[in-house]
């Protein structure tokens, strides 16, 4: 079971051999600069490699665009995964193009976390792409996922 803490220790680990995230470098060579490429929850490492922590086939990406069924009482996303080794639930309002915010992580029933959000590809319907920047202290992790549900 990989909690928050193991996650992050994890990334920390390899945090030595990490670069930017694989959609923001300045080269315009990652491997998601203009469409998610490399699917899921997922970092890139220093040598150019995406490593994926969930994939997107596990993830289910819920779109909410009224503010009465939304996250924090506000439009918003929810991405969960429960089907493989590591349980995500994860939230966030941060859903407009280069908007910066907050979001809530829970990995493996875990403590819940405040991360910050960065939204770098917003989608407002099913089959729509959404690509969110997440950071946790140091660590930066990528979610580009598909939405599957529009409440």
């Amino acid at each position: 079971m990989v909690t928050i803490k193991k996650l992050s220790l994890l990334i920390l680990v390899f945090f030595t051999i990490l670069s930017c995230n694989n959609d923001d470098d300045t080269n315009n060579d990652a491997t998601n600069e203009t469409q998610c490429n490399y699917q899921g929850f997922s970092y890139l490492d220093n040598n150019n490699n995406d490593q994926t922590l969930i994939a997107e086939s596990e993830l289910n990406t819920q779109y909410f665009p009224n503010a009465s069924n939304g996250p924090y009482g506000a439009p918003g996303i929810e991405i969960a995964s429960y089907t493989g080794t590591t349980t995500l639930f994860f939230t966030t309002n941060v859903i407009a193009l280069n908007d910066t915010g907050t979001g809530l992580i829970t990995i493996d029933n875990g403590t819940e976390q405040t991360v910050t959000v960065t939204c770098q590809r917003a989608g407002t319907a099913i089959g729509d792409e959404v690509r969110l920047d997440v950071v946790y202290g140091s660590v930066e992790v990528e979610f580009c996922v598909i939405i599957d549900e529009v409440l």
